[in-house]
């Protein structure tokens, strides 16, 4: 499916003593919330500092908005008001309190309401007591918390675009699902608005998911929309006596005393022809599992 993209990328590249990212090209749909995926190593948070300037290193070239480059990222103001940008490292230094963020937050960003910063401070239940606690440092707040406040910061902002990097991932099930709620608001209140996240909850934010990209050894595997992926793979289940026959067309396999179960690519079903199976549509969650085994170097 064609779509206009929010970033586009070519030939990004960014070498390290044992790992290399290699993207030859990257396009991320405008007006979608598109999950990077893959395993501890694959290469995401790399790609993700690249993509919002927190690593300038690298190689290839970068467009944003279909109007700007990485150089226009780091010198024109415009580009960073219209990006968010949230990261698994410290987002605020420890000693800086509740109402500092704030402040420096209007210092930096044009368009930082900080009206709508203690509105979300309230809406995310950041105080235990309910509560607006300016003075709380940053230090004295969970990882779950920081991330809850990193989120009503850049919310308060008049954005386009944001990037997340494993934003669930300190977050207990009630706010992972809050989160869903979040992305899938600020999608559908301006037009052409983009969210870019990296996860490895992927049953939790599947139902947010658009477009999916999945990643190993530096390279993307895997892309395209969900629904199109659940209509190239396909979870086949069968009987134990077919498992060594099923083994040779399915593209990933397990098994048990009871029978397999496996994702299948659909063009390659009807050479299962004959064999007592059944068909069931697979999740993003099944098929992003499949395709990291099919290339992960884990044995």
């Amino acid at each position: 499916m064609e779509f206009e993209s929010v970033i586009e990328g070519k030939n990004i590249q960014k070498g390290f003593k044992n790992f290399t990212l290699n993207i030859p090209e990257l396009k991320i749909p405008k007006g979608f919330a598109t999950a990077l995926i893959g395993e501890n190593g694959a290469g995401k948070t790399t790609l993700l500092n690249i993509l919002a300037g927190i690593r300038i290193d690298n190689k290839g070239t970068l467009k944003y908005f279909d109007a700007f480059d990485q150089n226009d990222r780091e010198n024109n103001p415009e580009v960073k008001e219209r990006i968010g940008y949230t990261g698994t490292e410290n987002y605020f230094l420890p000693h800086w309190t509740v109402d500092q963020v704030r402040q420096l937050s209007k210092l930096l960003y044009k368009n930082f309401d900080e009206e709508k910063y203690k509105a979300y401070y309230d809406e995310l239940a950041i105080s235990a007591n309910g509560s607006y606690e300016g003075k709380k440092k940053i230090s004295e707040l969970s990882d779950g918390t920081k991330t809850k406040l990193t989120l009503a910061a850049i919310l308060s902002r008049e954005t386009d675009l944001l990037i997340m990097d494993e934003p669930a991932s300190p977050l207990d099930p009630l706010m992972r699902d809050k989160l869903c709620e979040i992305i899938r608001t600020y999608i559908s209140s301006k037009e052409g608005r983009s969210v870019f996240f990296s996860t490895h909850n992927i049953s939790d934010m599947e139902n947010v998911t658009d477009y999916a990209i999945i990643m190993e050894h530096g390279a993307i595997v895997e892309q395209g929309f969900v629904e199109d992926l659940k209509e190239k793979y396909i979870l086949v289940k069968g009987e134990a006596s077919d498992a060594n026959a099923a083994r040779n067309i399915l593209y990933t396999i397990s098994e048990g005393i009871y029978g397999f179960e496996g994702i299948c690519l659909s063009s390659d079903l009807d050479k299962l022809a004959g064999m007592d199976i059944t068909t069931e549509t697979a999740s993003l969650f099944q098929i992003s599992v499949a395709v990291m085994k099919k290339n992960t170097r884990i044995r």
